[in-house]
């Protein structure tokens, strides 16, 4: 009896013992994210303007901003699902409209007449992108420090708007154009990160060399990131339909989407500290 007593209180014991390093092992629960999604309207010299803006409401206090420049299709549900990451990972962020009046095109000859006078008149460029700008730092979430991501056309812009002096703190061009207007040091004050597809059509080795002699000729803060075997749009998951759809060299790489998003997460994680 003796002994079947004692076996029976080493059972509970261990079993007890094992309970609680079971409940030492939980690690706390991460709290999700409650993103705020809101569609806004700003305007610059007489033209309306449509943007859409994401932010994660759980957090509390002043947070970076990120602008998203669209593709040259417009403002369409790629660019906003981006700011909507972006606001996952604790920013303020904003798609914003750089045609106005929430103009996107369907076809590659509507997007080329919507993009061309903004690759002509950067200047126009600018001031609808800093009407989005001055936008968004009415939030009360909108910290000081502030970058652009732009996609093809937007990746473009992103880099025109940093190299025409707007007061950012960093730039990240995904495919994106990159002599749009000339580098001048006097005027760039941005890092910039530039994630390039090597097998791009659009965006060629000329194109690239050009860009980095002129950086390297002013001393730009820069990095130039390229991925084997990507094309032109890498990034977007609908990129391969559509170059299919109109005979034109856009696909989707997957690694390279999923390798660029991380290195602009560790390009933010060094500017933003």
């Amino acid at each position: 009896m003796r002994s079947q007593s004692f076996l029976a209180v080493c059972i509970i014991a261990a079993l007890s013992l094992s309970s609680c390093n079971s409940e030492e092992k939980k690690e706390p629960e991460m709290k999700k994210p409650a993103i705020k999604e809101e569609n806004i309207t700003y305007s610059s010299d007489g033209v309306t303007m449509n943007g859409y803006v994401a932010y994660d409401s759980s957090i509390t206090g002043k947070r970076p901003v990120v602008l998203v420049i669209h593709e040259w299709w417009g403002l369409n549900d790629y660019s906003k699902s981006r700011a909507k990451q972006l606001a996952e990972l604790g920013y303020l962020a904003m798609a914003i409209d750089l045609y106005g009046n929430g103009k996107t095109a369907d076809n590659p000859d509507s997007a080329g007449k919507l993009a061309m006078p903004f690759y002509q008149h950067p200047d126009m460029a600018k001031s609808h992108f800093d009407a989005a700008l001055a936008k968004i730092k009415t939030y009360p979430q909108a910290g000081d420090k502030v970058a652009a991501i732009g996609y093809c056309f937007g990746g473009g812009m992103a880099l025109t708007m940093a190299k025409l002096g707007d007061d950012l703190t960093g730039v990240v061009s995904f495919h994106g154009n990159l002599m749009v207007v000339p580098a001048n040091k006097d005027l760039l004050k941005a890092k910039i990160l530039v994630c390039h597809g090597a097998d791009d059509k659009f965006v060629q080795q000329p194109e690239v060399d050009r860009f980095k002699k002129q950086m390297d000729s002013i001393g730009a803060n820069y990095t130039f990131k390229v991925y084997p075997g990507a094309n032109h749009a890498f990034t977007n998951p609908n990129a391969t339909a559509l170059g299919q759809k109109f005979n034109i060299p856009l696909a989707y790489n997957a690694a390279a989407d999923s390798a660029s998003w991380k290195d602009m997460k560790e390009f933010f994680g060094t500017i933003f500290k």
